[in-house]
């Protein structure tokens, strides 16, 4: 057995193998100790193996699938080492101790889970691989729980905030791999190579080219490609359900990068819960797929407008309606998760209850269909779902002729297939019922014919259907004439056969084994049928999903008083009365009040610099504005009285920041990694919010810095943005930034006391309330008092030098600076390249050295 578990091993040397034993799945060795300790169950021994003990701990069977979701959420990959053949057929086959065969059917990883227990029901599971050929680079995502199957497209510089968009379980890619430290799973370079790739693909999909999945570039195949020969090995040759590829290029969604989606919270918070996030503040969904879908557009807002358009139009047709809309979110709440079911499925793990759970849905699905078709007046979108939860009439009415009401998860007991759908199955379940009466009649005439009253018949695995009577009774059946037939002697009990009886149970026994095979057959002929629409049932989830999503959307809306926002073909972002979803839900809940805020940036007012004290609302605002350019291109309404916006390319956040000690990088590092990465990347079209940039090193520098940073934001870049600073000697750049506004949150001290106000206004603040919030907090009165002694004395100070600024409203703009520091730097190398080094005498050479600082000290 050893020798078969370690060639099973060595097969998967990176999982944990799970070796079926009977009614247990055993781990040995070094998987041992580590499924013990994860599991909390006990370490024990079983023989020895080069002069050691084998570690061993086993999982029972009917259990796995818990203990595989503690494994799994963990870190670890498991292999399932399954037996191949029953015990009697290998006894039959290679004598009495012979070994069962066993083989790995499956191997079970967090990017390839299909069962409805280890899965979230609200969150997609994406298995990504990254591919690269000919220069380029391109994802692969796939989730098998419902087969989706998308390929992006896109720079180099942007794949590490698409891998933070789709937060995949995993990712794989070559060990070749330039991106090898972003993966979770290194594979073979071959299978990444984008010829094999194609071949792969063509077979998976039975075509002669790929032509028809639109024009994927070598890097875009050698990823899909690379994914499915990754589920394959998973899955041991059983590639589960994929749906055909959609390919999607970066430019096509709002670009977010990691940093951004960690500061602004837009799926999870900053410790990676749900709970506060933007997408718990706005999920209103009553389905798992729609929960589901509402974060994938949170997480990928669209940049086209109609698709946009479409998208608010329908929301708008069920906000308005709330009759309609009440009535839509009561049929899907009432609808089974028919996406991931069909999942199942195909992946060979489904069940008769998930057939149920089809006709279940599809069914549901038909009803909703015919009432939207026949609404008036309905928006182009609900127009083109309504169609698509139709046409699976002749499947729905098989599954409603085969199966019972309320099928079982589980198939081996059988009942599943309804009364009347089989004659010849009828039949073997009346021979049962009837043997199983003629076996209850048996018993009593056993007992009037023995004079025992306490005889039963029972039934158990091994002996079958057997005669139990007290052992104080048995002396009287162990007679050669009794007609019984000893068995087994047990502590307190004795154990017989008869002949009727033997009879009797083989006709039971026999019309049980052909009624389950029977029921079987017809679980594959309908699980057949339901895979040959598995296309048709994915593209009516779908369609349900994103009828949840319009419904919650709309619902949330109402709720919170929420507006349409109108896009429109020009930098603009005039939002009034703007509010962060979090913040206020935060805030009503304590029974406060949210202030709102106008944001209003066009061409001639694009930078706003906002001042005022910390606690006062000053990042609350760059947030919520961001946010609501988030939630507006992914088609949602947004928390403002009103709001007209320009389509964002790029979306960039600076707000707060912490120490990365993985990657040796201090607080002050991380910010002006980030800081240089907007600087790089952001055009015209996007929206930028930076808070405190500089905060981090020393007053100067930082001074510096932040200066340096608006005046490249308003000359270069030239995009909308939000500029929180305490910096208030960069208010001065309003005289010479011409899109420069300032502005501020206020603040009053009244009675010894600060109140924020929460409300921005404009101009610059009047004054920092630093003291005041130092007060607030709780600082000792001493160490206040002693603060602002400091303060008198660097404030005269300034008064008398013309503070941390002076000086700085002679220097040019960023701009004319570059262009003047380059234009030295070019003379210089001018001079230096019209040199002829191997001509000069060693005076000439002296004198070209003293001419060359020279040209430096003036610049």
């Amino acid at each position: 057995m050893m020798v078969q578990y370690l060639a099973l091993k060595a097969e998967a040397a990176d999982c944990l193998l799970f070796y079926r034993m009977g009614d247990f799945f055993e781990l040995f060795f070094d998987d041992a100790k580590i499924a013990s300790a994860v599991l909390d169950i006990a370490l024990t021994a079983r023989g020895e193996h080069g002069g050691e003990k084998v570690a061993m701990c086993g999982v029972p069977v009917h259990a796995a699938t818990a203990y595989l979701q503690r494994l799994i959420k963990a870190g670890h990959r498991v292999a399932i080492a399954e037996q191949t053949e029953s015990p009697e057929a290998a006894r039959k086959a290679r004598g009495s101790k012979a070994l069962v065969n066993r083989a790995i059917v499956r191997v079970v990883t967090a990017g390839t889970l299909t069962e409805e227990a280890l899965l979230d029901s609200r969150a997609d599971n994406w298995c990504v691989a990254i591919g690269e050929a000919a220069g380029g680079v391109a994802l692969a995502a796939a989730d098998v729980s419902t087969g989706r199957f998308e390929i992006v497209e896109l720079p180099r510089h942007a794949l590490g905030a698409e891998l933070a968009r789709l937060a995949a379980a995993e990712v794989v890619a070559a060990e070749t791999s330039e991106h090898a430290d972003a993966a979770t799973t290194l594979r073979p370079r071959a299978d990444f190579d984008s010829t094999a790739a194609e071949a792969r693909l063509k077979r998976l999909y039975g075509v002669a080219t790929l032509d028809g999945f639109g024009e994927l570039s070598r890097a875009a195949v050698a990823a899909a490609g690379g994914l499915v020969a990754y589920l394959d090995h998973a899955a041991k040759g059983d590639v589960p359900f994929l749906r055909p590829p959609r390919l999607a290029r970066a430019a096509e969604t709002m670009a977010i990068d990691a940093a951004t989606r960690e500061s602004l919270e837009i799926t999870c918070t900053a410790a990676g819960q749900r709970k506060g996030s933007l997408l718990d503040a706005v999920d209103r969904t009553v389905t798992g797929a729609g929960a589901r879908l509402l974060a994938s557009d949170l997480g990928a807002p669209l940049m086209d407008a109609e698709a946009i358009g479409a998208r608010l139009a329908l929301v708008g047709f069920l906000h308005d309606d709330a009759g309609l809309r009440d009535g839509l979110r009561a049929s899907l709440r009432a609808l089974p998760d028919i996406g991931r079911a069909i999942g199942r499925l195909a992946a060979g793990r489904g069940s008769p209850r998930d057939l149920g759970q089809l006709r279940a849905g599809l069914d549901g699905a038909w009803q909703l269909g015919e009432r939207l078709s026949a609404l008036g007046d309905a928006p182009p979108l609900l127009a083109d779902l309504a169609p698509q939860l139709r046409g699976h009439g002749e499947l729905i009415d098989l599954l409603k002729r085969a199966l019972v009401p309320m099928p079982p998860i589980d198939a081996g007991d059988g009942g599943y297939i309804a009364p009347g759908y089989d004659a010849a199955l009828d039949e073997l379940r009346d021979t049962g019922a009837g043997g199983r009466r003629a076996i209850a009649q048996l018993e009593a005439e056993m007992r009037t014919q023995t004079g025992i009253a306490a005889i039963k018949v029972r039934h158990n695995n091994v002996l079958g259907y057997h005669v139990e009577v007290p052992a104080r009774s048995a002396d009287a059946l162990m007679r050669p004439d009794s007609g019984f037939t000893h068995r087994q002697t047990l502590a307190g009990v004795v154990r017989f056969n008869t002949p009727a009886l033997h009879d009797l149970a083989s006709r039971v026994t026999q019309a049980g084994a052909h009624a389950l095979a029977a029921e079987a057959a017809h679980l594959e002929e309908l699980t057949a049928a339901a895979l040959d629409r598995r296309l048709a049932i994915a593209a009516t989830a779908d369609a349900l999903a994103r009828l949840d999503v319009a419904a919650a959307n709309a619902e949330r809306a109402a709720e919170g008083g929420w507006c349409r926002p109108a896009l429109v073909d020009e930098a603009c972002f005039a939002v009034e009365g703007g509010r962060h979803p979090v913040v206020e839900a935060a805030v009503a809940k304590s029974g406060g009040r949210f202030v709102a805020n106008d944001c209003r940036l066009s061409e001639t007012s694009r930078l706003w610099l906002v001042t005022g004290p910390n606690m006062g609302g000053k990042s609350t605002f760059l947030r919520q504005n961001a946010l609501i350019a988030v939630l507006a291109q992914a088609g949602c309404y947004v928390p403002a009285t009103s709001a007209t916006l320009g389509l964002v390319d790029r979306l960039f956040s600076r707000v707060g920041a912490s120490d990365n000690l993985a990657r040796g990088r201090s607080t002050f590092m991380v910010e002006m990694v980030e800081t240089a990465a907007i600087l790089a990347q952001a055009t015209p079209r996007s929206f930028v919010i930076l808070d405190e940039v500089g905060r981090g090193t020393s007053t100067y520098d930082g001074l510096a810095i932040a200066w340096a940073v608006v005046e490249a934001i308003h000359e270069d870049n030239r995009c909308r943005c939000l500029f929180a600073t305490h910096y208030h000697e960069l208010t001065r750049l309003a005289e010479r930034c011409d899109a420069l506004s300032l502005h501020h949150v206020r603040a009053r001290e009244w009675k010894g006391e600060l109140v924020l106000l929460h409300e921005l206004a404009d101009g610059p603040a009047d004054r920092s309330y630093g003291l005041a919030v130092a007060r607030l907090a709780g600082m000792p009165p001493a160490t206040v008092a002693r603060a602002k002694a400091v303060l008198a004395k660097l404030e005269a100070g300034r008064a008398k030098t013309g503070g941390l600024a002076a000086g700085l409203d002679d220097l040019p703009l960023f701009a004319a600076a570059a262009q003047a520091e380059e234009e030295t730097c070019d003379a210089i190398r001018a001079e230096v390249e019209a040199l002829d080094v191997d001509a000069l005498t060693p005076r000439e050479a002296l004198e070209t050295l003293y001419r060359l600082k020279s040209l430096a000290r003036e610049a």
